[in-house]
């Protein structure tokens, strides 16, 4: 039963993960207007909890390279992943769950020295090249795709319906591959732990993220839709298609990395294409700010449990717990011996 309790820890993170990366989905369709926000989080909610199941496992191997964790560990490393996550969305910040949960790991293994830097630095380089990736994907598919295709359409109505079903379509992909790639920061520490099978991990992983989705993502949804840039629904049909090829592709490597970068590469990639003086700067220094600040405070977080004052007072609250279910399970026993009165 102890098990049930160490696994809070993350449906708190799945959740944060949902609330937060879903702007990333469907953000800038809710904001060019082209999609209804709740038709928009059911859809992301049911292809998310479809791709942790079909590829989430992919991406579970890694993160089992950079340390080892106890029961114990896993939910406070994942507890700090998720405080931080939980922090930067209720500042509407998109954040990283990607680089929460490398670094509240980290924090755990650097506490005990047994950090792989060359498992990290793989990471690292992917968290670096996402951005860039997705500006690049922006930029190529914004070229060819107004070529072939709104350029050479004559009728409104056909220009519209083409909008509305491609960004449907993308945001489907998109939210896919959101959950093959991103539901091993939300359980990937248990596998490790051994308390979750990697089957188990991603349903356990995609229906918390769901959850997210559907209960708490429209403040983000709203800054990244509109605060980088004014996007018009071809815009938001290209940046969501770059970020989820993105995604897909670093998924397929087994790296999980961040959906808040890619879509953010992506809108830049417009910017670029367009006017890059229409860019918001204020909006990207917050979101830079965002990504730099959330390794570094679930890193020192996880390093705050992790040290305790001098004593693993973590393992301490473990064993405490523990001791409290049995007594509970005793005392549900002892009830059910006695004889009913009636």
């Amino acid at each position: 039963m102890l098990e049930y309790l160490y696994l809070s820890g993350g449906l708190l993170m799945g959740w944060s993960l949902g609330a937060n990366d879903s702007a990333n989905i469907f953000g800038t369709g809710v904001a060019s207007g082209l999609i209804k926000y709740r038709t928009a989080i059911v859809i992301t909610a049911f292809f998310v909890l479809l791709g942790a199941l079909i590829e989430g496992g992919k991406c579970l191997e890694t993160l089992s390279g950079l340390s080892t964790l106890s029961p114990v560990q896993s939910f406070f490393c994942i507890l700090a992943a998720a405080l931080t996550m939980t922090l930067l969305t209720l500042y509407a910040i998109p954040a990283s769950s990607s680089q929460a949960i490398v670094g509240a790991i980290m924090g755990f293994a650097l506490y005990r020295g047994e950090s792989d830097f060359s498992a990290l630095l793989k990471i690292i380089i992917c968290w670096v090249a996402t951005p860039f990736g997705a500006c690049f994907f922006s930029v190529i598919l914004h070229a060819l795709l107004r070529r072939a295709l709104v350029e050479k359409m004559r009728s409104v109505p056909a220009l519209n319906a083409l909008y509305f079903w491609g960004v449907m379509l993308t945001g489907c992909y998109g939210a896919y591959a959101l959950g093959a790639n991103n539901v091993a920061n939300v359980t990937g520490p248990y596998v490790i732990a051994h308390l979750l099978s990697p089957v188990q991990a991603t349903v356990v992983g995609g229906v918390s993220i769901a959850l997210g989705v559907l209960t708490f993502s429209k403040r983000t949804m709203m800054t990244v839709g509109k605060g980088i840039i004014p996007l018009d629904p071809f815009a938001a049909l290209i940046s969501v298609l770059s970020e989820a090829l993105t995604l897909h592709i670093f998924t397929q490597i087994g790296v999980p990395v961040s959906s808040s970068q890619a879509i953010v590469g992506a809108v830049i990639g417009i910017g670029i294409v367009r006017d890059h003086r229409t860019l918001n700067v204020r909006i990207l220094r917050k979101i830079g700010y965002g990504w730099i600040s959330t390794p570094v405070v679930s890193g020192f977080l996880a390093w705050l449990f992790a040290l305790g004052l001098g004593v693993a007072w973590y393992e301490v609250i473990g064993n405490v717990l523990e001791l409290l279910l049995d007594v509970l399970e005793n005392m549900a026993d002892l009830v059910e011996g006695i004889p009913m009165l009636w």
